[in-house]
């Protein structure tokens, strides 16, 4: 098992797609490095020598942010937003989209399981009686 940036990457998968397991690398960037090293995309990695492997390391920790340094600043980046009282930071506060999408209808994934509002006052007046 071939282990690059701290994660363990997937034996039967072929190296354009086991390189995605890495956060900060997707399809494209994934591709720029296999082209840059010339290697065969279509390879497993459990067929990659040891060399490939320490080829592949070295390029993603000299040109990459990926894994912890990654998060660690799109946190921050978050954080300043809230801290500066932006308009994006409020809706990250508020855990509502912060891209445009509208609220009205969707966003259930962001805003959580919905809450009903306004059920209870029936009950309290039938109770009063």
């Amino acid at each position: 098992m071939a282990r690059i940036a701290g994660i363990d990457l997937p034996n039967s998968k072929k190296l354009y797609i086991a390189l995605r397991y890495i956060y900060g690398i997707g399809p494209f960037v994934s591709n720029e490095i296999i082209n840059e090293l010339n290697l065969n995309a279509t390879k497993k990695v459990k067929d990659l020598t040891e060399e490939e492997v320490n080829k592949i390391s070295s390029l993603i920790s000299k040109n990459l942010k990926v894994e912890g340094d990654l998060r660690r600043e799109i946190q921050s980046n978050i954080k300043r937003l809230i801290e500066i009282g932006s308009y994006r930071g409020i809706r990250h506060r508020r855990n509502l989209p912060v891209r445009g999408q509208r609220t009205k209808t969707n966003g259930r994934t962001r805003r959580g399981k919905r809450k009903t509002v306004g059920s209870g006052k029936s009950s309290f007046l039938k109770n009063k009686k």
